[in-house]
């Protein structure tokens, strides 16, 4: 599959897969941003997509900038409509405050196939195993 994208600033880095087995390409930031404990903003990346109709591009933590580093992306669902800058939006979950560097890996994109779900209102759903029950209701 060919996927487009645009530089849409000088210092941008291009998206890349680090393996030829990576499902997820890696975005970086554009410029440095400070993140204080529990701030969330936008990391810019200066890249823009032409991501394919009938798919979606997927916005994914980066294991190691979330596990090593305390920082976790909060959104990430990009439309093959959209051709504006990929912005990644980011956590700082740690209690100290953190840089991205310009150039540092921020996160990934995965992309797949779209599922258009048929809608259908209905009075009554169908009964299961589970039921109703959630948040932790099948275990501990």
């Amino acid at each position: 599959m060919d996927i487009k994208f645009k530089k849409l600033h000088e210092d941008a880095k291009s998206p890349t897969y680090a393996t030829n087995d990576d499902a997820g390409m890696d975005f970086c930031a554009l410029e440095d941003t400070t993140l204080e404990p529990m701030e969330r903003k936008l990391i810019r990346t200066g890249i823009a997509m032409e991501i394919p109709r009938g798919h979606v591009g997927l916005i994914w933590d980066k294991s190691g900038v979330s596990y090593k580093k305390g920082q976790i992306k909060t959104s990430g669902v990009l439309d093959s409509g959209y051709r504006g800058e990929i912005n990644i939006v980011m956590i700082n979950i740690t209690d100290k405050s953190f840089i991205f560097h310009k150039g540092d890996k921020v996160a990934q994109m995965i992309i797949q196939e779209k599922i258009t779900a048929n809608l259908i209102e209905v009075d009554e759903l169908s009964d299961s195993e589970r039921g109703e029950g959630g948040f932790g209701s099948t275990g501990k």
